[in-house]
């Protein structure tokens, strides 16, 4: 069997959420949603539920973390290319998100966002041919 990954993050506003995510060219599995959840497709083995924070309450013992004063996680996802990251950025940016503060590092490139909810995503190109050792 293989591996899939399930980020579950809480969000204030499932719908807004949805539109904001559906902008940035994310799909959503209709079979895993209702008014409290929704599944984001990353990729194929990739998922994210976007959960809103009542329901997110009773998977957890502890306080939600108010994602737009803390963190609580960073999201990092590949490129294919440093356009395509700068990309994502500006569609998120346009969509209601904030951009971070791009690093580059010469073999890898950083740049990303904040969601809506003050969720962090990072979104990183490393170049194998500039790739250390």
């Amino acid at each position: 069997m293989t591996t899939q990954i399930f980020v579950n993050l809480p969000v204030k506003n499932l719908d807004r959420t949805v539109e904001f995510f559906t902008k940035l060219g994310y799909s959503f599995n209709p079979q895993f949603t209702d008014e409290n959840a929704t599944c984001m497709i990353v990729e194929e083995n990739i998922f994210v539920m976007l959960l809103v924070e009542p329901y997110f309450r009773t998977f957890i013992d502890k306080d939600i973390c108010d994602a737009t004063r803390q963190t609580e996680v960073i999201v990092c996802l590949s490129a294919e290319s440093r356009d395509k990251a700068d990309d994502l950025v500006a569609k998120a940016v346009a969509g209601g998100g904030k951009a971070t503060a791009s690093k580059d590092y010469g073999f890898m490139y950083q740049t990303g966002f904040q969601d809506l909810d003050g969720h962090l995503w990072e979104l990183a190109y490393m170049d194998p041919n500039a790739a250390p050792g």
